[in-house]
């Protein structure tokens, strides 16, 4: 072969083969910067004018990434229309290049294969891919707000068929090798150490003119996708689908099935299509705030929590943790798939048999959806140790302490773990509201213990509260913060006060939605008015989903903190006081028969409504300004380190709408003067709770 290219990508030939490799200096991922595409644009207008060249391979130097897709930080330039379209048209003429080089080209996928990536491998005349442990192909760009616009949303459809293309863009997410195969996107799913072989094989197949096979349509395939009434059903159908999903907060996916529905006839259209949404998306709000959101998720993804020349997170392979039951047992299921051994202890046998269970059916979803085999997960579940004492706890590395939300049992349950632990053990509390500074008090050894608060349900919810306590060290700290990412959760480090972060902002905005109801009378109208503005689920539905006591709880503690501001209403107690603990118990602001959930209107007798209309928009306003308002205090008061986290933590922990952008961003974009000036309005018709704190109006932005 020849010397290597040093440039992002480099030639090599060999016996009329030409190794295309991308290889980015000094960087661990491959992406697709304008310099890249320069690059290769360049690459390609050399092998156009080459006779001696018969086939091409296209490949990556990086062990398990092949292309990431396009450089995300220079969406932050685009702002007009004009330089999109400069943009898109400019990938898409590359990638239209590629399909038309005069001679068959393989991409040759060995780990990630996202967005621009995905797009490079469909322009080739086959694809090959392996079974690295990091290999996932995916065109994810409805994730930032845009759609694959350099020919992806044109070619997949054309590879695979409508419906499978249409349902793959949508979702936007990534696949195995073998899921590919399956979908007909590879040609080839091998084993790793075979890629190169096996690329070369199938460049030899298209060199001596024979097609791959393919994976065979289905009748109901061709009945939605090649006949006029049949894509007029799917459209419909995905239309809705999307609509209900998305409540119409999202145009990317809206904009796919455009493409798709408009351009199926004809490919130069699709083209013409694709640029004209990814122009409309990249410049507006939606695209511009998840693109915000992700450069905040990258960012904590290589945070290690806390700084110095003499931190070093520990490595974690051996746990324990106190408390079964169900959170108990959703945090042991996910230690265990990361390969942690689990000591999972608890005073009550049935409450291990069901920290078991809630382990074992987590693991058997996986199976079900083919993420799993029947024998990863009895190999997984024998990491899960149950005990009714201390075995085994000296050789833990980290003890969880997931036990009943009560400080002074917490207390005395640390006393008794303390002499049964090793000195290097790091423990950490899932509680959600008690302080770590007060758990610490009664160790010898505090600077080793920490917050690690998981939410619930375990296995979906990504957030992770790392809380440093008075006493906590740097070393507990990043271990906390790697161990979070290790279990794929997104930590975001906290100081140790009432509510700490999440629950502390979520605390007003969850009791105003008493007030609401007290005013309103209208469990519906109330929910309905937060779904519309983004959130997963009402204020009401959400408090049902907590438990009712768990809140009531949680607001005393607030309460006792914050005074007159935190002051709960009455509607949880009177509740509370029914039996009525929410969805756990049958009813709570709902009443719960099997799946089905219906506002129940015994509650306005319970709670004493004085019924008054109130327009969703001051629903909305009185809410938001409250939950602004304390996250500005949380600022003022160093609890988080940066609107930036704060904004992360509220949307991986409590569903914030992600196309907003966090709360603060949105609080940016509404202007801080004018959300000062509402609250001062509702404090002179409401009361204190309203009062802004002065550092609001100070301030001219947040970000």
């Amino acid at each position: 072969m020849s010397r290597p290219d040093p440039t992002p990508i480099r030639l090599d030939f060999d016996d009329e083969i030409v190794w295309i490799t991308f290889d980015l200096p000094g960087e661990k991922i491959n992406k697709l910067s304008r310099e890249v595409m320069e690059r290769l644009d360049q690459i390609l207008s050399e092998l156009e004018s080459r006779s001696d060249v018969r086939g091409g391979v296209i490949a990556s130097g990086k062990d398990g990434v092949f292309i990431a897709g396009a450089d995300i930080a220079e969406f932050q330039s685009i702002s007009d229309a004009a330089t999109a379209a400069e943009g898109v048209r400019a990938g898409q003429a590359i990638m239209n290049r590629i399909e038309a080089l005069p001679f068959p080209v393989v991409a040759a996928i060995g780990g990630v294969c996202l967005g621009g990536g995905t797009e490079i491998a469909l322009a080739c005349d086959g694809r090959v891919g392996s079974d690295h442990p990091r290999f996932q192909i995916g065109l994810p760009e409805v994730n930032l707000g845009i759609l694959p616009a350099w020919g992806g949303t044109t070619r997949l459809p054309r590879l695979i068929g409508l419906a499978k293309a249409l349902e793959f863009i949508v979702r936007g997410r990534g696949v195995d090798a073998k899921r590919a195969a399956r979908l007909g996107i590879l040609d080839r799913a091998v084993a790793h150490p075979e890629l190169e072989r096996r690329a070369l094989e199938l460049l030899r197949e298209l060199q001596s003119g024979r097609r791959p096979s393919r994976p065979k349509k289905s009748f109901s395939d061709w009945l939605l996708s090649s006949n006029p009434i049949g894509r007029a059903i799917l459209f419909s159908q995905a239309k809705k689908r999307i609509l209900s999903q998305s409540k119409g907060h999202y145009p990317a996916p809206l904009a796919v099935l455009e493409v798709l529905r408009k351009g199926c006839h004809s490919k130069k259209r699709s083209f013409e299509l694709e640029a004209e949404h990814a122009c409309e998306l990249l410049t507006g709000s939606v695209s511009n705030n998840l693109v915000h959101l992700f450069f905040l998720s990258e960012g904590a993804k290589k945070d290690p929590g806390a700084a110095g020349d003499n931190v070093t997170a520990r490595a974690v392979g051996r746990a324990a943790l106190l408390g079964a039951g169900t959170m108990g047992g959703g945090i042991a299921r996910l230690l265990a798939s990361r390969d942690i051994s689990v000591r999972l202890k608890d005073v009550n046998p049935e409450a291990l048999g069901q920290g078991l269970r809630a382990a074992r059916q987590t693991f058997e979803g996986s199976v079900k959806r083919r993420r799993m085999t029947r024998w990863e997960l009895d190999k997984k579940m024998a990491l899960i140790t149950p005990t009714l004492d201390f075995t085994g706890f000296r050789r833990a590395e980290l003890v969880i302490e997931a036990i009943v939300e009560d400080l002074e049992i917490k207390k005395k349950v640390l006393r008794e773990l303390e002499p049964v632990i090793s000195e290097d053990c790091i423990i950490a509390s899932n509680t959600s509201t008690l302080s770590i500074t007060a758990m610490q008090r009664v160790l010898n050894h505090p600077e080793r213990m920490g917050g690690f608060h998981f939410f619930n349900p375990v296995d979906r919810m990504p957030l992770i509260e790392v809380i440093r306590g008075e006493d906590t060290d740097d070393t507990t700290v990043a271990t906390l913060v790697a161990l979070a990412k290790r279990l794929g959760k997104t930590p975001v480090v906290v100081n140790d006060g009432p509510g700490f972060l999440v629950n502390r902002i979520l605390g007003p905005y969850l009791n105003e939605a008493g007030h609401f109801l007290a005013e309103l009378g209208n469990i519906a109208a109330i929910d309905r008015a937060f779904v519309e503005f983004g959130m997963p689920m009402g204020p009401l539905r959400l408090l049902d989903e907590v438990g009712l006591d768990v809140a009531q709880k949680a607001g005393r503690i607030l309460a006792a903190a914050f005074g007159e501001r935190a002051a709960p209403s009455s509607a949880v107690d009177k509740l509370v006081a029914e039996g009525r603990l929410g969805k756990k118990s049958g009813r709570g602001f709902y009443h719960y028969d099997g799946k089905k959930e219906t506002p129940d209107a015994t509650v306005l007798a319970i709670v004493g409504v004085d019924p008054n209309p109130v327009p969703a928009r001051d629903l909305i306003e009185r809410a938001l300004g409250l939950m602004i308002a304390e996250g500005a205090r949380c600022l003022d008061d160093a609890v988080v380190r940066s609107p930036g986290e704060l904004d992360l933590a509220m949307v991986m922990g409590t569903g914030f709408p992600p196309f907003r952008g966090g709360l603060m961003r949105y609080a940016d974009e509404q202007g801080l003067n004018r959300i000062s000036d509402d609250l001062k309005k509702w404090q002179d018709k409401l009361g204190s709770r309203f009062a802004p704190p002065p550092s609001l109006a100070a301030r001219k932005s947040f970000y």
